[in-house]
């Protein structure tokens, strides 16, 4: 190919419009019925789970399918903790990427879907795009181009952790894109029947949207959003926990000032 030819090829393509990102239907939709290309296992994860290629043709995109559904009356962990009626499931994964759709959290938390591959039924999780997550971050030291944004990332996710009652956030299941964006993944561990807040000291900041939410959330919104994945009393529980929330930041902002505490 010649120089003006070459030239007049990449004027057409830079006049053509970038590829738009799928949105959430068609994201559900694609995860429910593209066909699987392949399905490996994931070197990392205590519930095995598998990493899954789909492709419908114009789309081709990774997806994670996590198939753990545990119950226990009472579970004992390493170094001593224990948890009374403790679940570890793939339908909090589907769960938790509705609630946080609802409360305006959907780019922090990826879609899941309920899907049968291979004979076993779990959640089928599109894949994010990372380049490390908190534990690859700490040991390699590397310090965000935004400290302040980066703080507010987390704080943001510190409430969403709190929502849910997620007992297994750790370092690495926390992602970090390429341009240090937080993602929060793997939710087996959530939906506890907790109706008051684990962690509050740690609550000490939240965006303003997010609390405004929260007051203004209702529980047949949820029920209607994740009522095939959560039973009444953990959607109950969810319900509480927001209004505890709310409770906690109203008295903080009373205490410090809302310019201290929401952003």
């Amino acid at each position: 190919m010649n120089a003006y030819a070459l030239a007049a090829v990449l004027a057409v393509a830079q006049a053509l419009p970038a590829p738009s990102e799928p949105d959430d239907e068609q994201i559900r939709e694609f995860l429910r019925r593209a066909p699987i290309v392949s399905v490996k296992s994931l070197p990392k994860g205590t519930t095995r789970p598998k990493r899954v290629t789909l492709s419908d043709g114009t789309l081709t995109h990774d997806a994670v399918f996590n198939v753990v559904d545990e119950a226990k009356a009472v579970q004992r962990f390493q170094g001593g903790r224990v948890e009374i009626d403790f679940r570890d499931s793939w339908q909090f994964n589907i769960a938790a990427g509705e609630v946080a759709r609802l409360v305006g959290l959907g780019h922090m938390v990826p879609l899941a879907v309920e899907r049968v591959i291979d004979g076993q039924r779990g959640s089928l999780v599109w894949w994010v795009e990372w380049e490390w997550d908190e534990q690859m971050r700490q040991a390699q030291k590397l310090a965000p181009p935004d400290p302040a944004e980066w703080a507010r990332q987390w704080d943001t996710a510190r409430v969403f952790r709190e929502l849910i009652a997620d007992t297994d956030r750790n370092m690495t299941n926390m992602l970090i894109t390429r341009d240090w964006q937080l993602r929060m993944v793997d939710f087996t561990r959530a939906f506890r029947r907790s109706k008051k807040l684990r962690t509050s000291k740690a609550l000490v900041r939240c965006p303003r949207a997010l609390l405004e939410r929260l007051r203004t959330l209702r529980e047949e919104e949820v029920r209607a959003a994740v009522g095939r994945y959560l039973d009444r009393g953990e959607v109950a529980a969810l319900m509480s926990r927001s209004a505890e929330l709310v409770r906690h930041f109203d008295a903080l902002v009373a205490e410090r000032g809302a310019e201290l505490v929401l952003y």
